[in-house]
């Protein structure tokens, strides 16, 4: 539901790991312990301004599929202090990092460079253990004495860098965050080695108990090296600056795998559904021309019906609508049944103005699988543009179920509620889509006019709740 619009600067996902629980850390920390719920208070404000301010991925197809191999990774993992919450953003770069309070991010990048599930279990193995393994908050208690900052002069930083994509502007905004908190918090930019070792041995144990080939975990940081010696912009794994030593745990990890019972490495993994969401992602995410060309290195003999698919939503992006719509055809042809074939096939019709061609598709897609938030995002959409409100709105507000806290959902939900005529709503949701893009102004506007509007006990409460979701975010990191 959302472009790829920035590359997040490589040492973004280190500072932020670090800065975000720094600002929320209270005074009383003078030779104490943080608790648990101070970990949760901590990595929830940290997603609350994360989501305002990446591309976060918004298809259930792939957030579905990475929170299922993270709760996998979680079985093995028991007890887990944290309900633990996963991610996706869509970012090139290879990276992956987990937040106190157990919010784990994965990035597309990541996604992409993995060649089996084992590998990118591996990687949710490690981050998870350095949250069980308090890592980080270990760090702040060592501190005694925390500096609590300005959080509008900590963002500033930080959003000066993710505006820039890197280059000077991220390195003033490096610059200002460190200069704030000083050699304190620079000290805290890297996991030690000691923490990666502890991370590599007690994240191995978890993904061995969860099933997985623990050679996943060594072949993923074999991935990573490997990329560091090619191109060094957008595919630069930016994991490696902020986890050190990853050629001596490489070893580390061999070694006790070797010592393993041979059914581990033994096990197989089913790739099928890892490798359909690549094709979302290289399609959708990666540079058209990058994507094309590896479909064209393929034989046509060989494409899946996924490949077909992604062939056409690259031809798309780069507006070559005939040989696109073949694309999707022969998808169609091989795989008519497949609801996700299906939905890919509705939304390229939907987007190059065929009506009639995708609300078949998509209303199929949608009934073959009732949680794909885009198969419904875009038929609600579809009906909404054929003034069927009713069944737009109904629609729309599944997928807010299934996304609650997607701007764009709100704001595609609040347009087709104002122009059936529910103002009030329509108020409302535009108000909540301007609360979770962090446009706390403009939501306090339609705040006031859904205020205005509220006539009966149920829309007074929900301007409240509104209210209160406002405020929230504007407490966020003070």
């Amino acid at each position: 539901m959302r472009r790829v619009t920035a590359i997040v600067p490589a040492l973004l996902a280190a500072l932020m790991l670090v800065v975000v629980p720094a600002v929320n850390a209270r005074a009383d920390l003078l030779g104490g312990k943080m608790t648990l719920r101070d970990e949760n208070k901590m990595g929830h404000d940290f997603d609350q301004i994360l989501r305002a301010q990446q591309n976060m991925v918004g298809d259930t197809y792939i957030t579905d599929y990475v929170a299922e191999v993270v709760a996998r990774v979680v079985t093995g993992k028991r007890p887990m202090p944290f309900h633990v919450k996963s991610a996706v953003i869509a970012n090139p770069l290879i990276n992956a990092f987990a937040i106190p309070g157990g919010y784990i991010y994965i990035f597309t990048g990541l996604i992409q460079s993995v060649d089996t599930e084992s590998q990118l279990a591996g990687v949710i193995a490690h981050e998870l253990a350095h949250v069980s393994q308090r890592h980080v908050v270990s760090r702040i208690e060592k501190q005694k004495k925390v500096t609590l900052l300005s959080t509008a002069g900590m963002l500033a930083g930080l959003l000066l860098g993710i505006a820039a994509g890197g280059g000077n502007a991220a390195q003033a905004g490096q610059a200002l965050v460190i200069g704030s908190q000083g050699a304190a918090t620079a000290a805290m930019l890297h996991y030690s080695q000691d923490d990666e070792r502890e991370a590599d041995h007690v994240g191995l144990n978890s993904l061995v108990a969860a099933g997985y080939n623990p050679e996943g975990m060594p072949q993923t940081f074999e991935i990573m090296l490997k990329n560091k010696w090619y191109d060094n912009s957008s595919s630069m794994p930016s994991y490696l600056s902020t986890h050190p030593g990853t050629a001596e745990r490489i070893t580390y990890l061999n070694d006790r795998i070797a010592r393993m019972p041979k059914e581990f490495l033994e096990r197989k993994d089913d790739n099928t559904r890892l490798k359909r969401v690549q094709a979302l992602i290289r399609s959708r995410m990666s540079p058209a021309n990058t994507a094309l060309a590896y479909w064209d290195d393929m034989k046509q003999s060989d494409y899946t019906p996924m490949d077909w698919v992604g062939r056409g939503i690259t031809l798309e992006r780069l507006k070559r609508l005939d040989e696109a719509q073949t694309a999707f055809e022969k998808a169609l042809s091989l795989a008519k049944d497949d609801p996700l074939v299906v939905r890919e096939a509705g939304i390229f019709y939907f987007k190059s103005g065929q009506a009639d061609r995708a609300l078949g598709l998509l209303q199929k897609a949608s009934i073959m699988n009732k949680d794909d938030a885009m198969a419904l995002f875009y038929l609600a959409r579809l009906q909404a543009e054929a003034k069927q409100y009713g069944e737009a709105a109904r629609n729309m507000r599944k997928v807010n179920e299934l996304v609650p806290e997607d701007w764009e959902v709100h704001h595609h939900l609040g347009m087709i509620l104002g122009e059936s005529g529910d103002v009030f709503g329509g108020n409302l949701h535009l108000a909540y889509a301007a609360v979770y893009s962090m446009r706390l102004d403009k939501a306090r506007e339609y705040l006031k006019r859904a205020n205005e509007l509220a006539q009966t006990q149920e829309q007074k409460d929900q301007v409240r709740e509104l209210e209160d979701a406002i405020q929230a975010r504007a407490q966020i990191g003070k």
